[in-house]
């Protein structure tokens, strides 16, 4: 049960955070005071992320005691979600490139977590 509460709080805090920086990028001009006041709007949004990220570690540690292990999974779920925000909000399509690391990275996490 403890995998799928770390998957989950990980999953939300991660995506919410690469969604509001990929509006950003899309939607918010690069000037200075426009930049600054999204961020400081955001900064609650950023809190409810950063929470369900650290609980989401936590609870990870509690399940298989690696830490290395769960910031690997944390990283591969980041991985999936921008490869999702450069579809959603740029329009960019993974290429062959793309679906090949993420291969090496699976692979990788599966030789981690071998004993």
């Amino acid at each position: 049960m403890l995998y799928l509460i770390s998957f989950a709080l990980m999953f939300a805090g991660l995506t919410c955070i690469n969604i509001i920086f990929s509006y950003q990028s899309k939607h918010i001009s690069p000037h200075f005071w426009s930049t600054l006041k999204f961020q400081l709007l955001m900064l609650p949004l950023f809190l409810v992320a950063n929470l369900g990220v650290g609980y989401g570690v936590k609870f990870g540690m509690k399940a298989v005691n690696q830490l290395g292990y769960v910031l690997i999974v944390a990283k591969c779920i980041e991985v999936l979600i921008s490869i999702w925000m450069g579809y959603w909000f740029m329009k960019e399509a993974p290429s062959w490139k793309t679906w090949t690391g993420l291969a090496v990275i699976i692979i990788g996490v599966i030789l981690v977590k071998q004993r």
